[in-house]
């Protein structure tokens, strides 16, 4: 479509290709946050649910569990670049989350933790003085 020696359509791919320039670029740790975020939503909406919210939480669980499975494969890297302290006490909490898991699949311990924990995370992963 052309009006008065101007394409349209190459406005549109112009307009397009800097709306994609301009967007805001994810960073790793965006990335882990949103991850983190989103199971921990699921987790807190299955746990309100009560027991007709089981399987879903049975599902947030599992997916909670893969999440601190990479976190204690990415921290038990030699390479990676956390300090050894840290990189411990994350290992730590996976271990942690792995056991409580277990104790409240089997209807033996309370699933705040877990999200406490995750919470905690999400503060590290957002930093000093950023939202969220």
């Amino acid at each position: 479509m052309q009006q008065e020696g101007y394409d349209v359509r190459n406005h549109s791919l112009a307009h397009g290709a800097y709306q994609q320039i301009s967007a805001p670029t994810r960073t790793v740790r965006s990335t882990e946050y949103d991850v983190v975020a989103r199971v921990t939503h699921r987790l807190k909406t299955a746990a309100i649910k009560g027991k007709p919210g089981f399987p879903d939480l049975v599902s947030a669980l599992h997916d909670n569990q893969k999440l601190w499975s990479a976190f204690a494969l990415d921290v038990a890297d030699p390479k990676n670049a956390l300090p050894q302290e840290l990189r411990a006490q994350i290992f730590y909490l996976a271990e942690f989350t792995f056991e409580q898991t277990r104790k409240v699949l089997a209807g033996k311990a309370d699933i705040a933790p877990l999200l406490d924990i995750n919470t905690a995370i999400m503060r590290g992963l957002r930093g000093p003085g950023q939202p969220g």
